[in-house]
């Protein structure tokens, strides 16, 4: 049986888990480094939280940054590996968990924002997350995602949803397997974080000093109930 595009990006980056740690932690991202490790870290200061859900944290960084600037800082992350590798470098709360997991209420906590970072990859997954974020957020609270920009990540290809074969162009030789992404054009990802008890409330589209070009695109959604 052919794998889903979902189950293949479980099984991409748990074979580039190690690769991508270093990586990060080493900051040979340049995009990251240049504007969107900040970028993210500003939106989810704006809120003013007390308390971050950091949903897909990866081997942790961003949990790590936040967490002496706003307090209780969780992240969860469904590969095992990147979660050892957080766990590795902190000693705030980390878990394995699966968004699927993560909507079906296995994470007993509310907090005053949820963040993705370049962590929404897949179609249903990523409903998922936006599914819990209307229960597991306070009301009045908020969702922040950052994500690649439709514009400059739709490349040649047609300009509407779909899923798309991943790379690891710029990336070294050491990443194998690229995982398949899903594309949301703009429209679609407003219509994501607009739906049921979530109403968007913030875009921004940060910059690269270099190119002038969008890096990103982050939206910030407030739970309304």
């Amino acid at each position: 049986m052919k794998e889903s595009h979902e189950t293949r990006i479980i099984d991409s980056w748990r074979k580039n888990a190690t690769p991508w740690a270093r990586a990060v932690q080493a900051q040979t991202i340049a995009s990251r480094r240049l504007v969107t490790n900040d970028a993210v870290i500003s939106a989810v200061l704006d809120c003013k939280p007390t308390s971050v859900l950091d949903t897909g944290c990866g081997e942790g960084w961003l949990t790590r940054q936040l967490s002496p600037l706003v307090g209780s800082v969780t992240g969860i992350d469904a590969i095992p590996e990147l979660i050892a590798e957080a766990r590795r470098h902190s000693a705030h709360r980390f878990e394995v968990m699966t968004y699927d997991e993560l909507a079906s209420g296995a994470l007993e906590l509310t907090v005053d924002l949820m963040v993705c970072n370049f962590s929404l990859l897949g179609k249903e997954s990523g409903s998922a997350v936006v599914t819990a974020a209307q229960t597991l957020l306070r009301p009045g609270r908020h969702l922040v995602i950052q994500t690649l920009h439709p514009l400059m990540a739709c490349g040649d290809a047609a300009y509407q949803d779909g899923w798309r074969e991943g790379s690891w162009l710029g990336f070294d030789k050491t990443f194998t397997d690229p995982a398949p992404w899903y594309f949301r054009t703009l429209e679609s990802w407003v219509a994501l974080v607009n739906t049921g008890g979530l109403r968007l409330v913030s875009v921004r589209e940060p910059l690269n000093p270099e190119t002038g070009l969008p890096a990103s695109l982050i939206l910030t959604s407030q739970r309304t109930g």
